[in-house]
């Protein structure tokens, strides 16, 4: 009986550092910046960018993001009460580079709030 147990102990001992390693291969993975050029802002770094996005327009509304952007390392589009948008670029640590009125208008790269 405990040569029996022992076994299933060894093998659910087993079976959760698998499940660990998976899950924190996962978590490793989402968490290291490994997003596609244009994947839309997400989490934390969504709320800053929009923070700094919507001080930089003067207010509005987060209509679209990208990250790793050809212009900057985030890109906000903030769409403003007259129906303007406005694109603003930032550093990698959430400083402006530029905006600039969005041409666009087609809410590519959507993944704003």
């Amino acid at each position: 009986m405990t040569i029996g147990s022992s076994r299933v102990k060894t093998v659910l001992i087993a079976g959760g550092v698998v499940a660990a390693l998976a899950g924190g291969g996962v978590a490793l993975a989402g968490g290291s910046g490994d997003d596609g050029e244009g994947a839309p802002v997400k989490g934390t770094q969504l709320d800053h960018a929009s923070s700094v996005a919507l001080q930089e327009t003067g207010g509005g509304k987060v209509t679209g993001s990208e990250i790793r952007d050809e212009e900057g390392y985030y890109e906000i589009e903030v769409t403003r009460s007259d129906g303007s948008q406005v694109d603003v670029h930032l550093d990698r640590n959430f400083n402006v580079i530029d905006s600039s009125a969005d041409s666009g208008g087609d809410g590519d790269g959507a993944g704003g709030q």
